[in-house]
């Protein structure tokens, strides 16, 4: 089992939806609230990383948390998300 931790950038949009951004990854997904932008966000991480690791596509290390939030003024918030990847998703 492997483990991940990636900054993710929170905006809400004007349309009253919310878009999450990885600056790492340089992908993004959104939601109709927080929580389910949340979620998508979690989940998409996941299946990135699953590939990414499948087939050794390489991917940048997360930034530290500290240097997002820096960068980050015109965001909601900043959030840490976790992705686990079992070594039987990476079998399929």
């Amino acid at each position: 089992m492997q483990q991940f931790v990636f900054p993710a950038v929170l905006f809400a949009q004007e349309d009253e939806t919310f878009l999450v951004s990885f600056p790492d990854l340089d992908i993004f997904t959104e939601g109709s609230s927080i929580e389910e932008a949340f979620l998508f966000a979690k989940d998409y991480l996941r299946v990135y990383l699953t590939y990414a690791l499948k087939f050794e596509i390489p991917y940048n290390e997360p930034t530290k948390f500290e240097t997002v939030v820096s960068k980050s003024k015109d965001a909601s918030c900043v959030l840490l998300i976790d992705a686990v990847i079992s070594e039987k998703e990476l079998q399929k």
